[in-house]
């Protein structure tokens, strides 16, 4: 297998993985499977304690992605200063985008997501699943925002709360 062209990331850049979020590029390492040599980026998942492999060749395709720019993190701060809208749909199915926009990596849907899933004390309970996607995306959310920021992720949490909070005030 020849290596069609240099690849866009390098060891110790952090990366965003769709289905798992921030990540960082350990080493690029060769492996053979099944009688095939591949070319695997090793990045590490901090947070969770997990290695993923990914061929060099399919990251794009699998859409891992270097991280935001400062702007749209700024931009995802913005989506999660408007108003939440809630469809009128069943939740299965509010669930199932909510969880398409998670996986989907892109932090301007992540923040939609946060926004939308947002409680204040004085409003509802969330349910369990509710609670569990809120989860999931905030902490997806800061991560990056940390990352980028290059705040650790208390400081980043305590930004992104602080924006909850004054949308809840106007």
């Amino acid at each position: 297998m020849s290596k069609t062209k240099k690849s866009e990331f390098s060891p110790n850049d952090y990366v965003v993985y769709p289905a798992h979020g921030v990540g960082q590029i350990m080493s690029i390492e060769e492996q053979e499977i099944a009688g095939i040599s591949l070319e695997l980026f090793v990045i590490s998942f901090e947070k969770d304690k997990m290695t993923l492999r990914v061929p060099t060749n399919k990251a794009t395709e699998v859409g891992m992605r270097s991280l935001s720019s400062p702007d749209v993190v700024t931009r995802a701060m913005t989506t999660l200063k408007g108003k939440a809208k809630v469809k009128k749909a069943m939740w299965s199915r509010r669930a199932q985008e909510y969880e398409q926009k998670i996986n989907s990596g892109d932090l301007i849907a992540i923040a939609e997501v946060v926004r939308d899933l947002h409680r204040t004390d004085d409003q509802r309970e969330q349910s369990y699943s509710e609670r569990q996607l809120y989860e999931a995306a905030l902490e997806r959310l800061t991560r990056e925002v940390a990352a980028v920021s290059g705040l650790d992720e208390g400081k980043a949490q305590a930004q992104v709360d602080e924006v909850l909070v004054s949308r809840a005030a106007a």
